[in-house]
């Protein structure tokens, strides 16, 4: 008796407006969480291996440097102040070998080729290349090498081309054992080598940092601790500061790493923006509901006085409008999902081709679960507080 005669006083229009401004806002949400968690290995591992905040950096080769090789080095007072700047949070080296290094490789019927080469290396934390080999043992005859793969490149679709060569894959190259001589400081030694990776980001011969220290001592000249090429991590790479800094300072970046970083931020401020925008939407889809029940209480308030007179109370009288508010509530949550879901199976289906979506569909079910508990205790304690307002 009591439900029929509340049913009389909702507005279907106010309903349906409330149900579906929170559809709206809530699947925003849902698919911002849920595309964010997806995006994240592209985000911090396939798209920058620098972690998107990470360049190189070199001094700008002049003529007067050309004459004078030394000015192409960093000294300590000039790491400092890049060091110093609020927009880098850390400079590392790159290590160069300061001994003579030649490569070999037996071809057969005694016919040999071999090449000098020149060795550089960075910490790991900065490798792009993940393999079980990339380690050095000083009791150990072997050293493991990694090249840029635009010198693949190179050989396979110039040199090769142009004089009737056969191409090689990464896998075959990395299957071909050849001999390191290192001579330097009155000392000789050979290393059998191999290729354990391909670094895309790098653009040098590198080896372990451990092995290059140890050498540079060991083979160098007594002064190695020389420095032509830094690895600058950034706070925020998108800062205005950056480039006119480095540009001032006669300082040369790698400008592509930059506006890669400069693209993830966008992307990231873009999510942002559209899950405030989603947030708005829900928030005004509440204020809706909740107005259309004040109204709803206000305009009956008789009612509500004379049913709480003759004996029913405030929870009794609030309960309809708190059930019918929960039930489009968790239907409209329900529907959400479920369109979040098809949306984001459209997408994957799409961004599995160019890369590895990670993740699965936790991030809209968990969304979901929380926006649902924290909307029926609000509606819940709005209503019963409006209720309790008029009778009392």
């Amino acid at each position: 008796m009591l439900a029929k005669l509340q049913r009389k006083t909702l507005i279907p229009t106010q309903i349906v407006g409330y149900a579906l401004t929170l559809l709206v806002g809530v699947t925003i949400v849902l698919l911002a969480f849920q595309l964010y968690a997806d995006l994240q290995p592209m985000l911090t591992q396939q798209t920058d291996v620098f972690k998107a905040h990470t360049v190189t950096v070199s001094k700008n080769v002049t003529l007067f440097k050309t004459a004078n090789k030394e000015g192409v080095y960093f000294d300590q007072r000039e790491l400092d102040r890049i060091q110093q700047q609020d927009f880098v949070k850390k400079v590392s080296r790159f290590t160069s070998s300061s001994f003579n290094v030649s490569a070999s490789i037996n071809l057969g019927d005694g016919h040999r080729m071999s090449t000098d080469l020149f060795f550089e290396s960075v910490p790991d934390e900065y490798l792009d290349v993940q393999s079980d080999a990339w380690q050095w043992d000083s009791t150990s005859d072997f050293l493991p090498i990694v090249i840029p793969e635009d010198y693949l490149s190179l050989y396979n679709f110039g040199f090769a081309e142009s004089q009737s060569l056969p191409v090689i894959s990464q896998n075959t190259l990395s299957q071909v054992s050849f001999n390191i001589v290192i001579d330097g400081n009155g000392r000789h030694r050979m290393y059998t080598s191999r290729i354990v990776g391909f670094s895309g980001k790098i653009n040098s011969i590198l080896v372990p940092e451990d092995f290059l220290v140890w050498a540079n001592r060991y083979f160098g000249a007594p002064s190695t601790d020389r420095c032509s090429r830094l690895l600058v991590e950034f706070t925020d790479a998108s800062d205005e500061r950056i480039p006119a800094f480095f540009e001032g300072n006669g300082l040369n970046i790698n400008k592509s790493e930059l506006e890669t970083s400069k693209m993830v931020f966008i992307f990231r401020f873009a999510l942002l923006f559209v899950f405030v925008i989603a947030a708005i939407i829900i928030a005004l889809s509440m204020a809706f509901i909740v107005m259309s029940l004040n109204l709803i209480v206000q305009k009956n308030r008789e009612l509500f006085v004379n049913l709480y007179n003759i004996g029913y109370s405030t929870s009794q009288i609030a309960r309809f409008y708190q059930r019918v508010v929960s039930i489009i509530t968790v239907a409209d949550l329900l529907l959400a999902v479920v369109a979040a879901l098809v949306i984001r199976g459209l997408y994957v289906s799409r961004l599995q081709t160019i890369f590895s979506v990670g993740g699965g569909t936790l991030p809209i079910i968990l969304t979901a679960s929380i926006l649902c508990l924290f909307l029926l205790l609000a509606y819940n304690g709005l209503i019963r507080r409006s209720v309790r307002s008029v009778v009392r």
